[in-house]
């Protein structure tokens, strides 16, 4: 293949993992790209609005492009070992196990697997351009938007996986189309960052560490499940199912929406803060298996990363499978609260995440969402207005008093407090993913 040359290490790397975990990579084509793979200055892929004119830039650097091809064919070789147990300890146990691990150590674990060995030190080990410091005050500092904005944009978040075909169909395939599966997933994804940001979340014994393995383990269930039945999947249309680079925008928008208006401002270099910022970000990716290559660590590496996977994702919205994802998040039901203050929230976020999802995926169009089959009409446009006059402030007030010596240690408590109520609301996250549950879905 012509990206060998470019990126040596990344694809023999991708290619080892057929000899590694065949029960998932075996059936793998690695001397052929997928469909879902472009790089054709033609082509039409993911990258949308402004950042159009940027794509023949961005194909031109071979490395980067060879480097993005690389992890497109590129799992997670030590959860996916760990997940090919699952004939031998089944879904539960492999669970437990992983549970016990995180929170209590290899030892409190009776003959534990070396693939289970192997997983939990691939998470212990901190590289060495980890600055705990730096992190844990990254997360003081992301308090305030998880405690504030993240309620609002919980459904929100989940659209960016929603609005491609080749990276939504994992989600199809898991049963994500129904209401309640994507309420659930909404709020494991909610819980996920919120557990990553309170005090100790990510130290080796916090709950975020154990958090980051669960999440690494479903990803790898679905890979496992999807590729041992035949006519699932269509390694050769739709390539690995959830690649390295797919995590990308989900774990990294943040840093990216920071970096570009740190360049926007003339610069190429974050401040103090900014840097805290980034170094929880990169940290909580690598606890979740993303290869260091793909963080970066500018701002003009970080921004160029992220655009170049769009670059290369195929552009491919399908009706069945995107269009359903989109109407099951949108009409989930998020919240059970019927007291006065919990409705008047309820149509909040709702109105809110339609905004969201019409500014940020459908460049302000919103017939686009109507075909749909997603209403946003003035009364959403007003209602989403007013639950900016009302978070924005609020979040402004937060951030002043925690910078104020006299009362920064308040307003972190109150923060942290905020928090662990989202949890308690939020409820239980599994994140597991049962292959008994699957629906196969043509798209």
């Amino acid at each position: 293949m012509a990206f060998d040359a470019d990126s040596p290490d990344v694809w023999a790397r991708a290619r080892r993992q057929a000899e590694q975990i065949p029960a998932i990579y075996s059936r793998i084509d690695f001397d052929n790209l997928p469909e879902r793979f472009t790089n054709e200055i033609a082509g039409d892929s993911a990258v949308r609005g402004a950042f159009r004119d940027k794509r023949a830039a961005l194909l031109a650097d071979r490395q980067r492009v060879a480097m993005i091809a690389g992890y497109t064919m590129t799992g997670d070789v030590v959860a996916d070992a760990y997940a090919a147990l699952m004939p031998q300890l089944g879904f539960r146990g492999m669970i437990s196990q992983l549970e016990t691990a995180c929170r209590k150590g290899l030892d409190a674990v009776p003959d534990a697997p070396p693939e289970l060995v192997a997983f939990i030190r691939d998470m212990e080990r901190t590289p060495a351009w980890v600055d705990m410091d730096l992190v844990n005050e990254g997360a003081r500092l992301e308090r305030n938007g998880m405690a504030n904005l993240a309620p609002y944009v919980i459904r929100g978040a989940l659209l960016a996986t929603f609005m491609n075909k080749y990276s939504a169909l994992p989600m199809a395939l898991t049963g994500t189309l129904t209401d309640s599966l994507a309420a659930k997933r909404a709020f494991e994804t909610a819980t996920f960052f919120t557990l990553t940001v309170l005090p100790g979340g990510l130290e080796r014994h916090g709950e975020g560490f154990r958090a980051a393995a669960m999440v690494r383990l479903m990803h790898s269930m679905v890979r496992f499940n999807v590729m041992r039945r035949p006519g699932v999947w269509d390694a050769g249309v739709f390539g690995v199912p959830i690649p390295q680079v797919d995590q990308m925008p989900a774990g990294l928008i943040s840093s990216f929406l920071l970096s570009f208006k740190v360049l926007g401002q003339g610069r190429n270099h974050f401040t103090q803060e900014e840097r805290a910022r980034i170094e929880l970000a990169r940290y909580r990716c690598f606890l979740l298996g993303l290869p260091e290559d793909l963080l970066g660590e500018t701002p003009q590496q970080i921004v160029d990363l992220l655009l170049t996977r769009q670059a290369t994702l195929r552009a491919g919205f399908d009706d069945k499978t995107c269009g359903s994802l989109v109407r099951g998040a949108m009409s989930a039901e998020l919240s059970k609260d019927n007291t006065l203050t919990g409705r008047m929230r309820r149509g909040m976020e709702r109105s809110f995440s339609k905004a969201y999802l019409v500014r940020n995926f459908l460049e302000g169009d919103a017939s686009r969402a109507e075909a749909m089959g997603v209403s946003y009409t003035g009364r959403d446009r007003l209602i989403a207005l007013a639950t900016a006059l009302f978070i924005v402030p609020r979040m402004k007030l937060y951030d002043l008093a925690m910078r104020a010596p006299g009362v920064r240690d308040i307003a972190n408590r109150r923060l942290v407090s905020k928090l662990e109520r989202l949890l308690h609301r939020y409820g239980h996250a599994d994140f597991a993913s049962d292959g008994e549950n699957y629906r196969p879905v043509q798209a």
